[in-house]
Formats: structure tokens, sequence, C-alpha cells
């Protein structure tokens, strides 16, 4: 058996422009000699030579939203309700079989920044790649936010997911999608744009909200998107369980596995 993995994931970082202003992670990095009166604390009389190289234990104190990082939304993200008027699930509820399926990767790097994706963008790069969505597989879309990451430019790069293309992937039995820009929507700075010269509020948030009508979650903050095919592999994306939440952070991989392929083809 082979087996490949790539990482497709963001680090939880200090001072990286990956969210708006004020809103990013903030990490306390306390090494082995600061942590030294924590250890001390629970082992009263020892000190620091009694310990190897004078080192107690290195931890980090960290703050963060639940959208920071690489993040799996739940459904209730999006509303309260779903699935036209059930009570829409939070993190710790979404199905587990959601998080681990073969991935087929839309490249609209193409796409300019601020670009609302269509059903037709979605049919042409499928028949690009020559692949017909199966239920359940997990979609991701590599847009140009990937290669801005990291810069103050990010938040407002790439395309997003428009109403129609969210819907067209929902009706196809996809209940699980995701993208390397800040947003599945469009950046809010073209969306506030366009919503300036339209007064349609129905703009706003247009892919998120397909999720009242068919509940569905969504990661965002992907990267390395560019070193995937466009099928051929799967996606494991679990989500940390916190209890009734918006979101949880995940490690998202895309893995490369013989046998997990020739299974797939056989289902």
């Amino acid at each position: 058996m082979s087996r490949r993995l790539v990482d497709i994931s963001v680090p939880l970082e200090n001072d990286v422009p990956s969210d708006p202003p004020g809103r990013g992670p903030k990490i306390e990095y306390i090494d082995h000699q600061a942590g030294f009166p924590g250890l001390a604390a629970s082992f009263p009389g020892i000190q620091r030579a009694d310990l190897p190289d004078g080192e107690a234990w290195a931890v980090e104190e960290v703050q963060l939203n639940t959208h920071n990082g690489t993040h799996l939304d739940a459904p209730y993200h999006f509303a309260s309700t779903m699935n036209g008027g059930a009570r829409a699930i939070t993190i710790d509820e979404v199905d587990l079989d959601w998080c681990f399926q073969p991935g087929v990767k839309l490249d609209f790097r193409n796409l300019p920044d601020g670009y609302v994706v269509q059903p037709e963008d979605i049919e042409a790069e499928l028949e690009r790649i020559g692949h017909k969505l199966k239920p359940l597989e997990i979609v991701i879309v590599n847009t140009r936010a990937g290669e801005a990451f990291g810069t103050p430019g990010y938040i407002h790069a790439g395309c997003g997911m428009g109403r129609a293309a969210t819907r067209y992937l929902l009706d196809r039995g996809v209940r699980l999608t995701g993208t390397d820009g800040w947003s599945w929507d469009a950046p809010f700075i073209h969306t506030a744009r366009r919503y300036a010269e339209t007064g349609d509020p129905s703009l706003i948030w247009e892919g998120h909200k397909v999720g009242r009508e068919i509940g569905y979650c969504h990661i965002e903050k992907l990267h390395n998107l560019d070193l995937l095919p466009g099928t051929g592999f799967f996606v494991s994306c679990f989500p940390v369980k916190i209890r009734s939440a918006s979101a949880a952070w995940t490690r998202a991989v895309a893995i490369f596995d013989d046998s997990l392929l020739a299974a797939s083809r056989k289902a």
C-alpha cells in the first residue's frame, strides 16, 4: 500500500494577516525557563538545578476565535435553522462521515478577485477534469487567495461561491465543501461594493445562506491546494469537538492512498 499526505491547513500563528485586524489568534509562548514556576507550584521545594539542564515544561496560552485558522463551519454558523426549518446542527453534531470522503478540486485561480462563481463555471471545470460529482464527495475550491495567504490582501483575495453554485453542489449530494479563501463567499469588500450599487441584501453571504435550505459544512482557509490534482485523493477534516459551537479548527489533510481509491471506485 502506498500513501502520501499533503497538509492543506494553515498554522495558527501571531502577526499573520489571516483575519480582519484585531480578530486574529493571540498565542503566548512559555518556554522551558518560563515554565518553571508552574512546575514548582506542584512540587514544593524543587529547584531549577534539580531539573535536567534546568528546564521545566514548555506550554502555550492561546486566545482563539473558532473561525481562526483552518476551520470547519457547521450549519449553525449560517443560520439557526437548516433543511427548510429544522434546528441547525452545531459543530459537535456534524456527521463525521461527511469529514472523510473522496475529494474533488475545482481550480478557479484564473477567476478574478471578487468574482461570484456560478453553476456553469463548476460544470466547465468538472468537464475539464473529466469528473461527475458523487454524493458526499468533498469539493474544495482553489482560488487566487491561496497565493495571497500571509499578506495584507489575503482577506480580499479570490473568487467566492454564489448561491446558485453552492446549491448546484448540494443538489448533487455534496455536504462538505472548502476553500483556500477567508470566506466561502466572495470577499466582503467586493460584496459591499455590489450591495452599495444595487441595494440588494440577497447578495450578502449568499453562499452561506444556502445552508437554510440544505444543511452543509464548509472548510475555510485551506492551503497548498495547488499541490492537488482535480481528483484521486481523500480529504480528512475532522473538527475539534466544541459543545454547541458554530465552527471548530481542523487539521485538514489530503490523502493519496491506492487502497482507498480502489475501494472508492468499486463503491
